[in-house]
């Protein structure tokens, strides 16, 4: 046979394969049965194509409306849209199997990368949150709160020296940024990552956007596991040792945070404590650590740019916290956790917030544990791939009355309200794995906010009145710069 008709067979055997897996998945497949498109049913293809256009957090909105609760988004993967499913998959459960397990594919794409709180499994995870749950506490925050007070105190000053009085806009999102890092910094190291201090990112800081945004591509590539390696052959030598750099630096962090000792009550003082007795590497707290910057300080900076910005685009909105920040106060030094905590306005904004912009607004995709389970009402093959997408959850008028639009009031018990489905809202996730650093964002996200609308006049600049609407999503938001006006008030 000669070459030319060996290459023929190979492509006419590689289409019959293909042609093969695509019927088997529209009609044999064990999930054949839940509706979705063409595409995305027969081959994972169609899924990875929205990912890699950042769309898929949008188009799961227009195809929940299309197809119902439940749409097929790959040949094993199924998303929902039911506040049930909440309960359902990311819940306790004491049945065969166990909780569902999270997907490796979405959370470790390449081999080798070292375990942490967020990617480990069920015993590994439970060990690391119990040791890490103390610092997380309201009562550890409330003990952290004059180091978080240092930061924010060097973020009002920032803002009033590059706002001019008002008349220089200034990228309030990049200055959420430097605050949140420098606070997980030094609650992580020991040391804050000198953002606020030189007013800029630190190299290292920006290396984990970078890795971020690489993410959305290894977890694509994750499903052709050649095209990974072939990937990490042919990345620029300069790009992997820039990565070891910044790794070996966070490394070095961690060891001047280790030479502090064990008395420090931060976020590592428990992993460290214990770090002999359950044989954790340095890898393994260095990825840990590392997990808790990024968690720590991007989500709860993203959703402070939200917040401020749809609160600079609704003007009654803005000028009702205004007023109720301002007249809860005699002077700024009042403004503390228990304080701002009562402010209910305040809170009513920041979950409006979360619920139009979350921070992770993606599916945190689980599997179905062996022997197969209940989820809103139907049984789910084992191993099947399940996730829930908050962004399409939190905009489907199925569940929130006029989604689009900025209502703090529907979290005040307004009755225009009184039908939206809250038990759909779950920011922080629920169950074993729902968010440890809740509290933390929480204290960061109110003072930040209350100094904010204490000290300035807030007034968005023009070219970024469609700052949200501009917005792809690659794991977390690709935002541009946030530009507004910071006017000091007259009191």
């Amino acid at each position: 046979m000669g070459l030319g008709n060996l290459i023929a067979l190979a492509i006419a055997s590689a289409g019959l394969y293909v042609f093969g897996y695509a019927i088997y998945n529209l009609y044999f497949h064990p999930l054949a049965k839940y509706p979705g498109p063409l595409l995305m049913r027969a081959t994972r293809l169609g899924y990875c194509q929205r990912l890699l256009k950042g769309t898929l957090s949008f188009d799961l909105l227009e195809l929940h409306k299309t197809y119902g609760d439940i749409v097929r988004v790959a040949p094993n993967e199924l998303a929902f849209a039911n506040s049930q499913a909440w309960k359902d998959i990311m819940g306790h459960r004491t049945g065969p199997g166990g909780d569902f397990e999270k997907w490796e594919k979405f959370y470790r794409p390449v081999d080798g990368v070292p375990t942490d709180i967020v990617n480990a499994g069920r015993e590994e995870h439970g060990m690391l949150r119990r040791t890490m749950a103390h610092g997380f506490s309201d009562r550890s925050m409330r003990d952290q709160q004059p180091l978080i007070k240092g930061y924010i105190d060097l973020l009002m000053q920032r803002l009033r020296e590059h706002g001019e009085n008002g008349q220089k806009v200034v990228d309030i999102a990049a200055w959420y940024n430097f605050t949140t890092f420098d606070v997980i910094g030094d609650l992580a190291f020991g040391e804050g990552f000198g953002c606020l201090e030189k007013s800029e990112y630190h190299p290292w800081v920006k290396n984990l956007f970078k890795m971020a945004s690489a993410g959305t591509i290894f977890q694509v590539l994750s499903h052709y596991p050649p095209l990974i390696k072939l990937m990490l052959a042919l990345a620029p030598k300069s790009l992997m040792e820039e990565h070891e750099k910044h790794t070996e630096n966070a490394k070095d962090k961690l060891r001047r945070r280790m030479e502090m000792g064990h008395d420090r009550a931060d976020l590592v003082e428990g992993l460290l404590k214990r770090k002999d007795e359950w044989g954790l590497t340095l890898d393994k707290l260095q990825a840990n650590s590392a997990i808790l910057i990024i968690g720590g300080s991007e989500t709860t900076a993203t959703l402070l740019a939200g917040a401020t910005f749809l609160l600079a685009t609704s003007p009654v909105a803005l000028k009702k916290l205004t007023d109720e920040i301002r007249s809860a106060f005699n002077s700024e030094d009042e403004i503390d956790y228990a304080s701002v905590s009562v402010l209910p306005y305040l809170l009513a904004c920041l979950d409006e917030a979360l619920r139009m912009y979350p921070p992770v607004p993606t599916g945190l995709p689980r599997v179905v544990p062996k022997g197969g389970a209940s989820i809103t009402g139907h049984f789910i093959p084992e191993d099947s791939i399940v996730a829930i997408h908050q962004w399409a959850m939190y905009h489907n008028d199925k569940h929130f009355k006029d989604p689009f639009t900025f209502h703090p009031e529907r979290w005040l018990n307004d009755p225009a309200f009184e039908n939206d489905h809250k038990e759909a809202f779950q920011p922080f996730h629920i169950g074993a794995r729902n968010c440890l650093g809740k509290n933390l964002a929480y204290l960061e996200m109110r003072i930040i906010l209350a100094r904010l609308l204490w000290n300035f006049d807030l007034k968005i600049a023009e070219d970024s009145v469609d700052w949200m609407k501009k917005q792809k999503i690659f794991n977390f938001w690709d935002k541009d710069a946030l530009n507004v006006y910071l006017t000091p008030r007259k009191l």
